[in-house]
């Protein structure tokens, strides 16, 4: 296999110290442009098992996380392949989290090891992210979201908005709940009443 090109400390130096947390959940055609530029081959790599010698450091971990989790969603933005790696990305997450590497890593960084988790359309996974960042983030507006993502889980098995682009039929809570304001309602709801 040929050397690979970007390393997981260009990475991460990337993801977390230039874009950061602002960065991260803000929409930006700018940002997306940019990541599927400079990342897409990566990505392609990583998909493929690849980049499977980057697990063998808890840097290289949290860089095959981001890149499988985090990349796709600014690079295939209301595109069914946004989700196609979340699998692998979740498994390296959970590893992860057994081995302890989460915790060995500051924030605002750790939080990309539990963002697999709240990605996931299982209940399971669901409480498993409103644990870690009830217990391992000091941000409550990160639990927040944690707890609307599971919110959406419980009350439909999978997330409304990711219909579309993955072919599924909406039911008619599913497109109730979306033309109601969706996941921002969840989120004011569970504001209001924290």
């Amino acid at each position: 296999m040929k050397r690979d090109l970007i390393t997981p400390e260009q990475v991460l130096s990337f993801f977390v110290d230039e874009v950061g947390p602002k960065g991260w959940f803000v929409q930006s055609d700018e940002l997306d442009a940019r990541i599927k530029k400079d990342y897409l081959g990566l990505w392609e790599q990583a998909r493929a098992g690849h980049l499977n010698h980057w697990l063998q450091t808890a840097n290289g971990t949290l860089a095959l996380v981001t890149v499988l989790d985090q990349f796709p969603r600014n690079m295939f933005r209301e595109d069914g392949r946004a989700y196609a790696t979340d699998p692998a990305a979740r498994k390296i997450a959970k590893r992860a989290m057994f081995r302890g590497d989460d915790l060995k890593t500051p924030e605002p960084a750790r939080m990309l090891y539990y963002m697999p988790l709240m990605h996931a359309e299982c209940s399971a996974d669901q409480d498993a992210s409103v644990r870690a960042f009830a217990k391992r983030v000091t941000s409550p507006n990160n639990l927040l979201h944690a707890r609307a993502h599971r919110e959406v889980i419980r009350a439909f098995g999978r997330f409304p908005t990711r219909n579309a682009m993955m072919g599924r039929t909406s039911s008619p809570a599913e497109l109730e709940y979306l033309e109601s304001g969706g996941y921002g309602a969840i989120v004011q709801r569970l504001s209001a009443n924290a």
